[in-house]
């Protein structure tokens, strides 16, 4: 995250902090907006240098443009496949560039609000984010009355379905992820990003988040907020923005005159802002502050305030065997002759006092139905939650077993499993049996 940030810039309801905005949205000085713009210009190329498509591997398409961001297409063209229901959420559809020249792309998981269906709530963005160069799927929930906290975690199997299972698993970086949900939806992708910290970034669309506190989450948020809402107010929006950390990198959007339902039809408004925060945080794509830092396009909204300058995590460059926020450790368990199974560890993120860690078991020469990992736990280490398997501490022995959609695996084929740890990450070998 940076550093020390610059003074956010706010505009709204008089009471909250900020000033009302004149009607026209136009009556600025000439001079006070160039330097403005200069100095915000200044603010951003001090925090970061923006990276060129030979330095930041995981730019996709064009140079954008005020009238690019604005559009209700990008750049590629795009497909779609449907998922059934199963492994751990109620199915959905996936959105896809149908490009495969450029490498991996980002994945995006959303999910509508309570009672609602992808099909009636959120279809309309699917294309439309997928043509700025994501992989995106779009989810049911296993029923329309979950709240929020079972949402959040659809939200996190939607995304291992889809980067780990799903036919488009080879176009999607695993490790380039966010979340998006709208109302009972948006407090699931709040809660998406405090169980996984790993997460590139967390949309809330009016979320309606009564189970969280994210005084605590690392994962770079944005809150979309309507003026007209009632069921999801902007104070309590601003409330649940305030309570995000001063290092998190954040963002709160008061769209004028909107409802509650303002994400579940065609939005322009939204989507121009959306997608410039996912840009940068997924993709580390800092061609797009220009449109957030500060905000380039007020029509339509009342309130902005961010962590401006907006600065995403550095695109790593190399691989280290030392565990920090940028670099990848790895350690393998390599199969003896006849063994049922092996199992990869890797630290996939970490931060003072912990870390994300994810494993990947294969089988050996034959198939298994059904897997055990098994490793010790040093001084201070401990395993607080797990996805994609059951864990069982004893003692210093933590154990994690296969859930019940990836315990069968053919001959020399891999699944994976996560889990949030304490302390340092594990030093001691990994062992997989098969029953």
């Amino acid at each position: 995250m940076s550093g020390s940030k610059g003074a956010p810039f706010t505009s709204g309801k008089p009471g909250l902090g900020q000033t009302e905005r004149p009607a026209t949205g136009r009556l600025w000085r000439r001079g006070a907006a160039a330097a403005a713009v200069m100095l915000g210009t200044l603010l951003i190329a001090a925090a970061v240098s923006p990276a060129s498509g030979a330095d930041n591997p995981y730019q996709r398409g064009p140079d954008p443009t005020p009238a690019s961001v604005s559009a209700n297409r990008g750049t590629f063209a795009t497909a779609q496949i449907s998922v059934p229901a199963g492994n751990g959420f109620g199915g959905g559809v996936i959105y896809h560039p149908t490009d495969t020249s450029q490498g991996t792309f980002g994945a995006i998981a959303v999910v509508p609000g309570y009672t609602a269906t992808w099909a009636a709530e959120g279809a309309w963005m699917g294309h439309w984010l997928a043509s700025f160069g994501f992989v995106v799927i779009g989810i049911d929930t296993n029923s329309r009355n979950d709240w929020d906290t079972a949402r959040g975690t659809q939200l996190l199997a939607a995304l291992d379905y889809l980067t780990q299972r799903s036919p488009v698993r080879d176009r999607v970086d695993a490790n380039r992820t966010a979340v998006m949900g709208h109302s009972m939806g948006g407090g699931g992708a709040m809660h998406a990003a405090l169980q996984r910290p790993s997460l590139k970034a967390a949309i809330g669309l009016a979320p309606f988040s009564p189970s969280q506190n994210l005084t605590t989450t690392r994962v770079p948020t944005m809150l979309l907020a309507g003026q007209s809402d009632t069921t999801t107010t902007p104070a309590s929006i601003l409330n649940l923005y305030n309570g995000i950390p001063a290092a998190t990198e954040k963002a709160y959007l008061e769209l004028t005159g909107a409802g509650h339902g303002f994400p579940t039809s065609n939005n322009p408004t939204m989507m121009r802002n959306v997608i410039p925060w996912l840009k940068i945080f997924v993709d580390s794509d800092t061609r797009y502050t220009q449109f957030l830092c500060s905000l380039s396009n007020w029509d339509g909204i009342r309130a902005y305030q961010s962590t401006c300058p907006l600065v995403p995590s550095p695109v790593p460059t190399t691989t280290s065997t030392t565990s920090t926020t940028t670099t990848i450790s790895t350690t393998t368990t390599t199969p003896a002759p006849g063994d049922a199974c092996s199992a990869t560890y890797r630290t996939t993120n970490s931060w003072p006092g912990g870390y994300q860690a994810e494993v990947t078991v294969t089988a050996g020469n034959t198939a298994v139905n059904g897997w055990n990992v098994q490793w010790t736990l040093g001084s201070g280490q401990t395993v607080t939650q797990v996805w994609n398997g059951t864990l069982n501490v004893s003692g210093s022995t933590a154990s994690v077993r296969n859930a019940s959609y990836n315990g069968s695996l053919q001959a020399n084929t891999s699944t994976t499993f996560g889990f949030i740890g304490g302390g340092t990450p594990p030093t001691s070998s990994l062992s997989c049996t098969s029953p």
